[in-house]
């Protein structure tokens, strides 16, 4: 694509992700014009209402688990999974704000969640290898769906730093079982 191509796109996708979480019965049309391009820009990227609400989903899927490894490289893995673990709250909060519109994409016979958990499971894993937590990715994204479903923001953080604590002492139970083979098998 061409760099006004990937630009138009962008703003497409951002001025979509706000008026989706927060108008309901919102155009095409309007979308276009926020975005500052033309009805033919947005249905040249999106033919149809549906695969623009697919694409904002994905998008913000992509971003989720794109910050693992970036996270990785700018904090130390505890760190860098705990603020992963705010990332995904905030992510389940829009995915929560786009729900009507999501819903009409299944309707329409998409899934756009087909490949979400895949994803997440590897962004998950490769936040928790670097800690030697042998706690399951899944276990950890069920703990972050129920903290995000059920928790407000204050409880949400006290409930995360506790997932944290059970992780940690995960990895050093772990970390101990191994030192105490090793020193079993010599």
């Amino acid at each position: 694509m061409r760099a006004d191509a990937v630009r138009n796109r962008g703003l497409l996708l951002e001025v979509a992700l706000d008026a989706f979480t927060h108008e309901k019965d919102v155009t095409l049309g309007a979308i276009a014009k926020k975005a500052g391009v033309g009805i033919g820009t947005l249905y040249r990227h999106f033919p149809t209402r549906e695969s623009l609400i697919e694409a904002v989903y994905r998008t913000e899927l992509e971003r989720l688990c794109a910050a693992a490894p970036e996270l990785l490289e700018t904090h130390e893995p505890e760190a860098a999974l705990r603020e992963w673990m705010d990332l995904f709250i905030a992510y389940i909060a829009t995915k929560r704000d786009l729900k009507d519109a999501l819903q009409a994409v299944i309707a329409m016979g998409v899934n756009p969640f087909e490949h979400s958990r895949a994803k997440l499971t590897e962004a998950i894993t490769l936040l928790l290898t670097p800690l030697g937590a042998t706690t399951e990715p899944l276990d950890v994204m069920a703990m972050l769906v129920a903290v995000a479903q059920y928790a407000d923001q204050d409880q949400a953080k006290r409930m995360l730093d506790l997932v944290m604590d059970g992780i940690r002492h995960g990895a050093a139970r772990t970390a101990s079982d191994r030192a105490a083979a090793d020193r079993t098998a010599r």
